[in-house]
C-alpha cells in the first residue's frame, strides 16, 4: 500500500479557506486532516462541528478528524453529521476507550487513537484490535509549526511491531514537524499517512509540495 498525505487544514488561509480545500482536492493528497481544539486538553482553541461541515460541501478528499478535546464522547454522532469519515480521540482524554471506538465503529466511521509524545505505545496493547487508525503526535499537540521529536521514531517501530503481533490493518498515522526532511525516514520507519501543515502551507506551491510528500520512496533505509 503506497502512504497517504493528509494536510492538515490548521495551516490553511482562513481567509480563502475554500480555495485551499479546493487545492487539496486537485493535489495527491488521500485525506484532508481536521484538528479540532477546545482550549482544555490543549492550549489553544481551533473549530468546531459547522467548520467540519463547510469542509465538507467542498472536499473531495475523506475527511481525518482529530479530536483534542475532553469528553468526546458526547460529539461523535455530531462529527459523524458534520462529515468525518476517519475520527480520532486522545487516549489521555478517553476513560473507557474501548466504549468510545465501538461508538465510532457503530456510527460508520473508522476509529482513530492518538497517542502524545509522552505516552508508550504498551497502552495499545488491549485496544490495537479495535483501532484503524494509530495517530502517533510527534510535537505536543496544540499548535502547528512545532519542531519533530526525534523519539518518533522509535515508537513507530514499535507500533509496526505490536501491529504485526496483533495480526491487525491498523494504519500508523505521524501528526507534527513532518517536512521534506524526514517523511523517508518516517516511512521506512513503517509510517502509513503523515499530517503536513504548517510544510505544506507556508510553501510557495503548496500542490506541488504535497504531490512531493506523496511519491514513492524506494530504497530508504534507516541506518
Amino acid at each position: 500500500m503506497s502512504h497517504i498525505i493528509a494536510p492538515s487544514i490548521l495551516s490553511a488561509n482562513f481567509l480563502a479557506l475554500e480555495n485551499d480545500v479546493k487545492m487539496i482536492n486537485n493535489s495527491q493528497a488521500g485525506w484532508l486532516h481536521v484538528d479540532v481544539m477546545d482550549g482544555v486538553f490543549v492550549p489553544n482553541i481551533s473549530f468546531g462541528m459547522n467548520i467540519v461541515k463547510q469542509i465538507k460541501k467542498v472536499s473531495s478528499k475523506p475527511l481525518d478528524v482529530h479530536l483534542m478535546i475532553v469528553n468526546p464522547d458526547q460529539y461523535l454522532e455530531e462529527f459523524k453529521r458534520a462529515g468525518a469519515n476517519i475520527l480520532t480521540v486522545h487516549h489521555e482524554a478517553c476513560t473507557h476507550l474501548h466504549r468510545t471506538l465501538n461508538g465510532i465503529r457503530n456510527l460508520d466511521m473508522k476509529t482513530g487513537v492518538a497517542l502524545n509524545p509522552h505516552t508508550p505505545i504498551s497502552v495499545l496493547e488491549d485496544i490495537i484490535l479495535e483501532t484503524d487508525v494509530v495517530c502517533l503526535m510527534s510535537v505536543n499537540p496544540g499548535f502547528g509549526g512545532q519542531s519533530f521529536i526525534e523519539n518518533t521514531y522509535q515508537k513507530i517501530e514499535q507500533l509496526k511491531e505490536l501491529i504485526y503481533k496483533r495480526g491487525t490493518s491498523t494504519s500508523i498515522e505521524v501528526d507534527g514537524g513532518v517536512n521534506i526532511g524526514n517523511y523517508k525516514k518516517l516511512l521506512a520507519c513503517g509510517a502509513d499517512v503523515l499530517v503536513a501543515g504548517n510544510t505544506v502551507f507556508s510553501a510557495e506551491d503548496p500542490a506541488a509540495m504535497i504531490n512531493n510528500l506523496a511519491q514513492p520512496v524506494l530504497n530508504y533505509t534507516t541506518v
